[in-house]
């Protein structure tokens, strides 16, 4: 099957770009070598969909480097970088993904990616699963199973698992501690500031950021607001986040009136219809929104579209919506993922540790192939506790064991 990207030509400027991040990704450096020697996926198939530029790339070639015959494709339309695509055609990997792809490219593309019949699935956000799971059922006895790389996915593997229809084994890579705890809240928060700062070259200090929703991500986008001298307001549904909103110092207040004060609304939640055309209608004029949930379904943009009198770009990534009431509305990215469709996504260093652990998860998978079960499936602490330790060496820092005796103290064995 031939790759369909948008220019094999810009593969040397793709090459860059991966060989940057390779130099500061050394868990999978690590990884590459190690693999290249093992070969866990030799003779399989690996779908991957995640958002296709640098780091990601790596990730394939580490992958290929174990064996694997990589089918890689895009989880966002707007995250795809062409220049990264055309790179792994020319180390010859298959791709599927260009930018801007519309909504019948894009699931063409993720189409591609599963008609040779992948053994192993690598997801963000559940697309993969599910046209499995749907247009695809005939390939599913060939799959060993897959990693989710993010909570929205993860949500929707739960949802399959209640209702039984989940039919092979998925590794729940977020809930790895090395990828939310960092990811999620040191990743995203730089990265999502990294795209509104790039997109809009506005100062922050000074100004009501509004952060709906308080999870780790959420967590991440208001400590790094806060750092940027930023009001911070959080909006949230569960009563036990926004309590910790509170004692971390932020105001908590319901979004219907969050949005009459505030000048940055950055949505967080994995939810929908999160900011409504009755919020709109509160915004001061210049108010600008943006998203950093995975699918662009939080700021409700069906309903602004509707609701506006006159919608034209005002910058680069930006599209300005002026309503009938005369007040502008900023939207950055279309409302898409804010740190991908507007910025280079999360640092090296913090998606060093994520990839590490998918591949590691992937790995395992095959290894337990027998054994593993039609489930949800934790990553091993091992693993955690592996990349953890590869992370700390890497950075210099060494630290205790416990004794005998002190182990025996906490565990009585």
């Amino acid at each position: 099957m031939e790759s369909q990207i948008r220019d094999k030509e810009l593969w040397p400027d793709g090459q860059l770009k991966i060989e940057w991040v390779r130099q500061n990704m050394p868990l999978l450096g690590g990884l590459e070598k190690r693999f290249a020697e093992e070969k866990p996926f030799d003779g399989l198939k690996i779908a991957l969909s995640v958002h296709l530029e640098a780091k990601t790339a790596y990730l394939c070639k580490v992958l290929a480097a174990g064996g694997a015959q990589m089918y890689v494709t895009g989880s966002n339309p707007l995250s795809t970088q062409d220049d990264v695509a055309a790179a792994l055609v020319h180390d010859g990997l298959n791709v599927f993904a260009w930018y801007g792809a519309t909504d019948d490219e894009y699931h063409s593309h993720i189409r591609s990616v599963l008609e040779p019949g992948p053994n192993i699935i690598i997801d963000d956000g559940g697309d993969l699963v599910h046209l499995m799971h749907t247009e695809f059922r005939d390939l599913i006895p060939g799959v060993i199973g897959g990693c989710e790389e993010t909570t929205t996915g993860i949500l929707r593997l739960k949802a399959m698992d209640r209702a039984g229809e989940l039919c092979f084994p998925m590794m729940l890579v977020n809930n790895a501690d090395c990828k939310h705890l960092f990811d999620n809240r040191y990743g995203t928060g730089q990265s999502v500031w990294d795209g509104i700062n790039r997109t809009t070259n506005l100062i922050v200090a000074g100004k009501n950021v509004v952060v709906a929703g308080y999870g780790w991500c959420g967590k991440g986008v208001a400590m790094r607001a806060k750092g940027l001298g930023a009001d911070v307001i959080v909006t949230e549904v569960n009563p036990v986040r926004a309590m910790e909103a509170v004692m971390d110092g932020f105001k908590v207040m319901k979004m219907r009136q969050a949005a009459s004060v505030g000048d940055i609304f950055v949505t967080v939640t994995g939810c929908s219809e999160v900011i409504t055309e009755e919020d709109f209608l509160l915004m001061k004029d210049g108010a600008i929104c943006c998203n950093a949930g995975h699918f662009d379904v939080e700021v409700d943009m069906a309903a602004l579209r509707r609701m506006a009198a006159d919608a034209k770009p005002a910058r680069k990534n930006i599209t300005g919506y002026t309503l009938r009431n005369g007040r502008r509305i900023f939207v950055i990215a279309e409302g898409r993922l804010v740190n991908l469709a507007a910025g280079d996504g999360h640092p090296a260093e913090i998606m060093d540790m994520s990839f590490a652990i998918q591949a590691l998860s992937a790995r395992y998978l095959v290894m337990h192939r027998d054994s593993i079960g039609k489930k949800l499936n934790d990553v091993p602490s091992e693993i955690d506790d592996e990349v953890a330790c590869a992370e700390l060496a890497h950075w210099g820092c060494e630290i205790d064991t416990l004794t005998p005796q002190q182990h025996r103290y906490l565990y009585g064995d």
